[in-house]
């Protein structure tokens, strides 16, 4: 492991953050609890499209962690490069990854032998998600706002402002008067669930 730097011990937290969710807030403050600094590093060229621009997922995680308060967290952004070397640009130790379930666990574990491969020096750290967030990912996020739901307990203000400026303002279920076509029917329910089911980086 590389000595400590004079700006104490770094970490890097790596993501596409398209968009922000608390569940990435929460992993940035765990781990700014654990080292002296860490950076969010923002993706801002995915292997998939995204709703955000980098520039406005940087700027929206930027916000998020002024609302947080983390002070001892900065953002920066990267482009098509690995992310060890980010590290090393950045001096840190470690890169922070979030795992909420077992299958975060599998795709973090050969990640994490493969960049040790590629940085011994550099250390991975897992930090769990709450209970609150382990459900929660960037895709759910998208998809309920898409479909016209209210998401903001679960992002950032700035997000939710994004998001609702995106899709529009979320729609107001109402009540069943019994009236036709206020309910969906279970087939429309079961297609709109399964558009939940995709892979995401979701706290990663």
């Amino acid at each position: 492991m590389p000595p400590e730097s004079k700006r104490g011990r770094i970490a890097v937290f790596p993501a596409t953050f398209d968009p922000p969710t608390n569940g990435h807030l929460e992993i940035a403050r765990k781990a700014s609890r654990l080292f002296d600094q860490v950076v969010v590093a923002v993706y801002a060229t995915p292997n998939k499209q995204t709703i955000f621009s980098a520039e406005e997922r940087q700027a929206l995680v930027e916000a998020a962690v002024t609302e947080w308060g983390l002070t001892n967290v900065r953002v920066r952004s990267f482009g098509s490069r690995l992310v060890v070397d980010v590290a090393r640009e950045e001096g840190a130790v470690a890169l922070v990854k979030g795992l909420r379930a077992v299958s975060d666990f599998d795709y973090e574990f050969q990640m994490a032998h493969m960049n040790e491969q590629l940085a011994p020096e550099i250390v991975t750290v897992a930090v769990l998600a709450s209970a609150e967030a382990s459900f929660l990912s960037s895709t759910l996020v998208r998809e309920v706002a898409r479909l016209g739901g209210d998401v903001g307990k679960w992002v950032p203000a700035g997000a939710a402002a994004a998001l609702r400026q995106r899709f529009g303002a979320p729609s107001v279920v109402p009540r069943d008067t019994g009236a036709a076509g206020t309910v969906p029917d279970a087939e429309g329910g079961a297609d709109r669930i399964g558009g939940f089911v995709v892979q995401d980086e979701g706290v990663r």
